[in-house]
């Protein structure tokens, strides 16, 4: 798989596009457990609807799938952990009276569908056109109707988002929240900071944000354990996706601009819910470390 440009593009099936259904896998293999962190009824839908890898994932057909592997398990546990913080986040805003909900970078997100929202919620969901394109004709296929009132807005993150927001209603004088989860490691470091400048632009005071981050990866790390043949196809795979930039830690970058943030280390909160962390110095542990989950609101 080429690397990323500026001008790539993709559907639910390729590029970024897939990493949507292998996060959506887990989700539901994560619902299958007798005791999910977080269930998302939807992540299985959209897996039998496009078929392939993610769907025999589910069944087991595959053990060399990925998920199916020790590292696999640790990966399950982190998009359960991760499914749960942003629920829980999103139930918050929610019951503070905020009625314009922003997914960035939307995907497969099912909130629009599977959380309870007040009337007169609007979720309004940003994304590339063939990947909103097939989540909409999964769900209407499955006969599901959103939770809320859902706008689409096909475009890239990359291009002039906020003025594709306001197009399509949004209002900058009223509270708003917003998510940017599984996102900011596909974007240049300078889209990041454009990214936050427009989030901060458009959110009015009592508004909230949502933010997954990961500490860049060491690529000279990388490419001697890929020397050592220490690297498996699908890390390759998914380093060739990402930029592997950071334009600043998104506590500080908030933290210096009005907000009051907070960060949760993703090891630490899977700990505080009960599942076993990956031992230390592993490809897994790493993974959780590097990941962190922020949290801020606007005074």
């Amino acid at each position: 798989m080429s690397s990323r440009t500026d001008k790539d593009t993709w559907d639910i099936s390729t590029s970024v596009g897939q990493t949507a259904l292998f996060v959506a896998a887990a989700r539901a293999l994560e619902a299958q457990k007798p005791d999910p962190l977080a269930v998302d009824r939807y992540a299985e839908v959209f897996c039998r609807a496009a078929g392939g890898d993610a769907a025999a994932a589910l069944d087991d057909a595959d053990a060399d799938f990925p998920l199916r592997t020790e590292w696999g398990g640790h990966f399950v546990n982190f998009q359960g952990a991760r499914t749960r913080y942003f629920d829980d986040y999103f139930q918050g805003v929610a019951q503070a009276g905020v009625q314009q909900i922003v997914l960035l970078a939307a995907g497969l997100d099912s909130r629009a569908y599977r959380l309870s929202w007040p009337a007169g919620t609007v979720v309004y969901e940003l994304d590339r056109p063939r990947v909103l394109q097939f989540k909409r004709e999964t769900m209407d296929s499955h006969g599901d109707t959103p939770t809320a009132e859902r706008r689409e807005i096909a475009i890239d993150l990359r291009d002039d988002w906020p003025q594709a927001l306001r197009s399509h209603g949004f209002d900058p004088s009223k509270p708003s929240a917003w998510i940017a989860e599984g996102l900011l490691i596909y974007l240049p470091a300078a889209a990041q900071e454009q990214l936050f400048a427009g989030i901060d632009a458009l959110a009015a005071p009592g508004s909230f944000v949502a933010v997954e981050e990961a500490v860049p990866m060491d690529r000279e790390v990388f490419e001697a354990k890929r020397a050592e043949g220490r690297v498996s196809g699908q890390e390759t795979e998914f380093f060739s996706l990402v930029y592997n930039e950071q334009h600043a830690p998104a506590e500080q970058w908030f933290s210096e601009h009005g907000w009051t943030a907070t960060t949760t280390g993703l090891s630490g909160y899977i700990h505080q819910l009960g599942r076993e962390l990956p031992g230390p110095g592993t490809d897994a542990r790493h993974m959780l470390d590097s990941n962190s989950l922020v949290t801020a609101r606007k005074e």
